[in-house]
C-alpha cells in the first residue's frame, strides 16, 4: 500500500488528469534506463529477482535436485567467457555437422552430404536436440475441446525476423533486413574461414540472397 501510495500524486485533480494522479509519483522518482525502451513496477521485480538467481545459481550444488544441478551448470556455462572465446566458433561446428551440414560453408555439399540428408529427420533434430523449429512447429499442449488431456499441435514457426513486416516494409525495416541479410553474409564467411575453405564472397552472397528469398516466400 505505501509504495502504491508513493508512486501517485495526490496533488493532481483525478477529474483532470487522472494518469498524473495515479502515476504522477512514479514519474517524478523513477528516469528510463539508457537500456531500456520502458521501465515499471515489473522491470524493477525482473531486476531483483535476476539478483536473486544469481545468488542461488552460484550457491554449491551439493545435494541438489537434477533439475537444479542443470540450471547450475547451464549458468556456469554461459559465466565461463575465458573458455567461451577459447572455443570460438567450434561449437557451431559441431552443431553444423551433426545436422548435416551448411551448403555455403561446405565443400561440394551437394555431392558429399545432400545423398544422405534427410529433411523431415533433420527437421526433428532440430527440434528435439536445438528446440529450433524451422517451416513447422509442433508441440504438445492441453486440448483445447478436453482440457484433460493433451494432444500434438502443428503450427507455423517464428520468422527469422520478429515478424513478416520486417521482409516488405521499407523504412527502418529496410535498413534490418539489409543489415540481416550482411549478419548472415558475416557469419558464413567466419564458418568458411574456421574449416579452412576458400575465400569466394560471391558465392556466399548468392547463397545468402537465396536464403532470403526463401524467408521472404516463407513470410508470405
Amino acid at each position: 500500500a505505501a509504495r502504491i501510495i508513493q508512486n501517485m500524486d495526490p496533488t493532481a485533480d483525478p477529474c483532470k488528469d487522472f494518469y498524473q494522479y495515479a502515476c504522477g509519483g512514479w514519474l517524478s522518482h523513477h528516469v528510463i534506463p539508457e537500456t531500456s525502451s520502458r521501465y515499471s513496477i515489473f522491470d524493477i521485480l525482473r531486476d531483483e529477482l535476476e539478483i536473486v538467481l544469481k545468488g542461488v545459481l552460484e550457491t554449491s550444488d551439493q545435494g541438489d535436485r537434477e533439475a537444479f544441478q542443470k540450471a547450475k551448470i547451464l549458468y556456469k556455462s554461459c559465466m565461463n567467457e575465458s573458455l567461451i572465446e577459447q572455443r570460438g566458433s567450434l561449437p557451431l561446428l559441431e552443431a553444423l555437422t551433426m545436422v548435416g551440414d551448411w551448403p555455403v560453408a561446405s565443400a561440394d555439399w551437394n555431392k558429399t552430404r545432400e545423398p544422405d540428408w534427410s529433411m523431415e529427420e533433420k527437421l526433428s533434430l532440430m527440434n528435439s536436440r536445438f528446440n529450433k523449429r524451422v517451416l513447422i512447429d509442433m508441440f504438445v499442449w492441453n486440448d483445447d475441446r478436453d482440457s484433460s488431456r493433451h494432444i500434438i499441435y502443428i503450427d507455423q514457426p517464428s520468422l527469422g525476423m520478429p515478424s513478416r513486416d520486417y521482409y516488405f516494409n521499407g523504412g527502418n525495416y529496410q535498413r534490418v533486413r539489409e543489415a540481416y541479410l550482411q549478419f548472415m553474409i558475416t557469419i558464413a564467411k567466419m564458418i568458411r574461414e574456421d574449416k579452412n575453405l576458400s575465400r569466394d564472397d560471391s558465392f556466399v552472397q548468392e547463397e545468402m540472397a537465396k536464403v532470403m528469398e526463401l524467408e521472404t516466400e516463407i513470410a508470405n
